[in-house]
């Protein structure tokens, strides 16, 4: 019988923070990717750029550093900005709130990509029928493109939750009690870097598997009137 010297409550609670942070930062990521396509294909130069400059940026720099980046930089912005109104006690961002902010930032650059061209992917015609019903642009898009951008873009944004959900282990190097983190400190304890590490695999890879077989429902679910026309 396996020997866990008391961390297999610990184990647990860091698997229950990653995956909080996981979902948190799953939820910044889609509203960014959602934001992100729509100013790249808008008629708007400066929203286009704004774009592009979010995506090639976040998308050039490695998770890590982004990380750090968010975790360091927000300190010094908030304090820098709390020093023009007399406030000179140390502002320090907590280590999820930057991780939901560093990965929902990777995850919105990469997702604006899937759903811009999930949404290109839409026959124009749709918006011109929509436009003849006397639909406004909100209406189309939340009646007409957003389901059909949901099924087309459900596979890339599964995807996208794998390497993100093994992503958040990047979030144990400033202090994130997550999976990682509790793995570290049982090892420095125990002495038993083979066992915790092992485990925190399997927690991962279970994770994995339960993630891909909610996306598969979903897609099946988000297919069901296609398959039955075909």
């Amino acid at each position: 019988m396996i020997e866990l010297q008391g961390f297999g409550d610990q184990l647990l609670a860091g698997t229950l923070v990653t995956i909080e942070l996981a979902l948190a930062s799953l939820l910044v990521g889609l509203v960014l990717g959602i934001a992100g396509a729509s100013a790249k294909l808008s008629d708007n130069r400066i929203a286009r750029s704004i774009a592009n400059a979010y995506t090639t940026c976040i998308r050039g720099i490695p998770e890590l550093l982004t990380v750090l980046i968010i975790y360091f930089g927000a300190t010094t912005v908030l304090m820098a900005v709390a020093s023009q109104f007399g406030y000179d006690e140390y502002i320090e961002i907590s280590p999820f709130a930057a991780g939901v902010t560093a990965l929902g930032l990777t995850f919105g650059a990469y997702a604006t990509e899937v759903f811009r061209g999930a949404i290109q992917a839409i026959p124009g015609g749709q918006r011109e029928a929509g436009q003849a019903l006397g639909m406004g642009r909100m209406q189309i898009f939340l009646r007409l493109i957003m389901p059909q951008m949901w099924r087309l873009a459900l596979p890339g944004l599964g995807n996208l939750f794998l390497v993100l959900l093994k992503d958040t282990a990047l979030v144990s190097v400033i202090g994130l009690e997550d999976i990682m983190r509790k793995a570290n400190v049982a090892v420095g304890f125990t002495k038993e870097p083979f066992l915790f590490y092992l485990l925190a695999a399997f927690i991962y890879l279970s994770l994995t598997i339960v993630t891909m077989v909610l996306v598969h429902y979903l897609e099946k679910r988000a297919n069901r009137g296609l398959e039955r026309g075909i």
